[in-house]
């Protein structure tokens, strides 16, 4: 590097102290254009698309439509619509349970993952705490498929 061609308002001793690039290995990229050549970014200096397209051809579904107010087991299946197979093994990477249906989407109940009692059917265990409506939002991704499974499930928390 030029030491020279830095501008002057620089300290003298922060350019003492930057590390000479000529005696870098091979493998550090002396230039941006280099490393993103090497890393794959395009010339908008941007990563690459994530697919965020929905999978409309894959739908959760409820189980059973009624549940027991308070601890609850939320049973839902993964269904490809194209052959209206069960998908086992979706990775299901957003979970939300709350009262929208009725009005209140601020209320929320706490939802966690469960171990499937078969494969396809993936099971969720919460604690609903008032009866009414409850809106269930899942999205998951299916292996060997691009984009997003995204569904809003309403159930009913029943005395």
């Amino acid at each position: 590097m030029d030491r020279s061609a830095l501008p002057a308002w620089i300290p003298p001793s922060v350019v003492q102290a930057l590390p000479d690039r000529s005696t870098l290995p091979d493998w550090v990229p002396t230039f941006w254009a280099e490393a993103r050549a090497r890393s794959g970014l395009t010339r908008a200096r941007t990563l690459p698309p994530v697919s965020t397209a929905e999978l409309k051809e894959h739908a959760f579904e409820l189980v059973q439509g009624e549940v027991k107010q308070g601890a609850a087991m939320v049973d839902v299946r993964l269904v490809d619509g194209r052959s209206g197979q069960l998908v086992p093994d979706a990775v299901i990477f957003a979970r939300r349970i709350d009262m929208a249906p009725d009005g209140m989407p601020t209320m929320t109940a706490p939802i966690e993952p469960m171990p499937a009692p078969e494969p396809g059917i993936y099971r969720f265990r919460t604690d609903l705490m008032m009866e009414g409506n409850w809106q269930l939002s899942l999205a998951a991704k299916v292996q060997g498929e691009t984009g997003t499974v995204q569904n809003r499930l309403v159930l009913k928390a029943v005395q």
